[in-house]
């Protein structure tokens, strides 16, 4: 029976055409979509200079010609900003990177992305066409990093390779958030030569000093945790008798471990041994540390404390805050002291406003703040440190960023404002005489003589480098969450307990 099937149905010549065929076609087609695919490789760019990285959907690079990398929030600026270099000569300009983790999905790292971008563009525009002329002209592009910064080894590649040719890029700004990535960004950038001007970057261990030169060209506006610690204490005049740490045991968060290290420091004496929590390896994703603050809260109203530090991220902050608002101990007063990372707050729709009400204040070292260089009632501006002037000038560069007013309670577009400036600053002292723009060479080596008569009058107040290119005795903008959740400014505080002197010259370090 088998043999008479197979005769009548295989081994006629119509069904000998007909079963070749059905081969050719069961076999054939998968084979040309794999020869096709492997000759003609899947198309992974996004735009000049940006591509989706293999196993990411992210869109990773560097562009200055309008791209938004796919987040429609950036596209009003990424749209100014391509309209300002599109007005540029060649070989008039030097190109200045603003390195971000600019698809971040976090809300809080977005609204940061946003007006420090903004920031950063209304300083290239005041320097191409309100700088009575000077030279270079500034061309301004955007690396973006991905989420938690995890492209910034290709970003960083692309970028060395940009040093050279049409692009002359001649210093990065941004990198804006104290963790290993960054770290590790940072020290590749500054070994290839490349000028790195920091935002947002506290840490103290991603910054130079005596006996340390792992970042040669490094230069920063905002000061370091210790000096945000010291001037918190200055201000605030805690007795460490009564004041309790509250820290992150994570490991490798450069702003967490130099801040707790910081307040530490602040409360030597204390009679309480830190409460400790773990945030997520990602520390803007929830994770259970909720849990575990509704524990230390009962912890807390078990001592005599009325101030606590928090050393710990902004997603955990609020978590911390949230929970201490419902405190068993309701009727005790707590005033809460940390970092900058409080600036988020006013933008995170899970903090509980009714916390506030609860007898509870919170209290934040900020990096800036629209109301620390206006002067009020019984608040005079400091004579020195910065000035309204600088100020108001900011005010005026900033509203060209946006159709809408730009929000400058977090500080964010003020910081970039000023990064950029310090950018621009150094591109145009390293700038030879009859020159068009200077060797990469010359740029990382100004920051030493920004100082005295040559700091750079910031809109958060005057940047005056060490010989490290760290800010020295730098305005800190003491800020409260008011009890509507807004951003309200107290005090200006400073590291070393008063404003700087005149020359604004750091004092020699043994």
């Amino acid at each position: 029976m088998a043999n008479r099937l197979r005769n009548r149905y295989l081994y006629t010549a119509r069904q000998k055409l007909f079963a070749g065929l059905i081969a050719l076609v069961v076999l054939g087609v998968p084979l040309f979509y794999g020869i096709r695919a492997w000759v003609t490789p899947e198309d992974r760019s996004c735009a000049a200079g940006v591509e989706r990285p293999q196993g990411s959907t992210e869109c990773v690079g560097v562009n200055g010609d309008g791209y938004a990398f796919g987040v429609p929030g950036l596209a009003e600026v990424a749209g100014l900003i391509q309209r300002e270099n599109a007005t540029l000569k060649p070989d008039t300009y030097a190109t200045v990177a603003v390195f971000l983790p600019l698809t971040s999905p976090d809300p809080g790292m977005r609204v940061k992305v946003l007006h420090e971008l903004q920031g950063a563009y209304a300083r290239q525009y005041r320097a191409n066409h309100e700088s009575n002329s000077e030279t270079p002209k500034i061309r301004l592009v955007l690396a973006n990093t991905g989420k938690g910064n995890a492209h910034w080894e290709s970003v960083v590649e692309q970028l060395k390779g940009m040093t050279d040719g049409p692009a002359r890029l001649r210093a990065v700004t941004g990198v804006a958030t104290s963790s290993t990535e960054i770290r590790l960004a940072v020290a590749a950038l500054t070994g290839a030569g490349i000028a790195v001007v920091g935002t947002t970057i506290t840490a103290d261990d991603i910054a130079d000093g005596p006996g340390h030169d792992k970042y040669p060209g490094l230069a920063r506006v905002s000061p370091t945790n210790s000096d945000e610690a010291k001037a918190l204490a200055h201000f605030g005049k805690v007795n460490a008798a009564k004041a309790i740490l509250v820290q992150d045991t994570r490991n490798g968060d450069h702003y967490t471990d130099t801040l707790k290290a910081a307040f530490s420091a602040s409360l030597k004496g204390a009679p309480y041994e830190p409460q400790l929590f773990t945030s997520p390896p990602d520390p803007t994703e929830e994770g259970t540390t909720a849990n575990t603050f509704r524990q230390i809260t009962h912890l807390i109203c078990d001592t005599r404390a009325e101030t606590v530090f928090f050393a710990g991220r902004h997603t955990q902050l609020r978590q911390f805050i949230n929970a201490l608002g419902a405190r068993g101990c309701i009727d005790r007063p707590f005033t809460i002291l940390t970092g900058d990372e409080g600036s988020y707050l006013g933008n995170d729709a899970q903090l509980n406003r009714a916390a506030l009400k609860a007898r509870l204040t919170v209290r934040y070292a900020s990096l800036a703040h629209p109301d620390a260089w206006r002067p009020a009632p019984g608040r005079p501006v400091p004579a020195t440190g910065g000035s309204t002037i600088a100020y108001d000038t900011f005010v005026g560069d900033i509203a060209r960023a946006s159709k809408k007013p730009v929000p400058l309670a977090d500080g964010q577009a003020i910081v970039a404002y000023d990064a950029m400036a310090t950018a621009v600053h150094a591109i145009r002292q390293a700038t030879p005489d009859k020159a068009a723009y200077p060797e990469l060479a010359d740029v990382p080596v100004q920051w030493p003589q920004v100082k005295g008569s040559l700091r750079v009058q910031g809109a958060s107040g005057w940047i005056c480098l060490d010989n490290y290119g760290n800010p020295y005795n730098k305005a800190v903008p003491i800020v409260e969450l008011a009890q509507d959740g807004t951003q309200r400014f107290v005090a200006i505080a400073w590291p070393e307990g008063r404003p700087p002197a005149e020359s604004c010259l750091p004092p020699g370090k043994g």
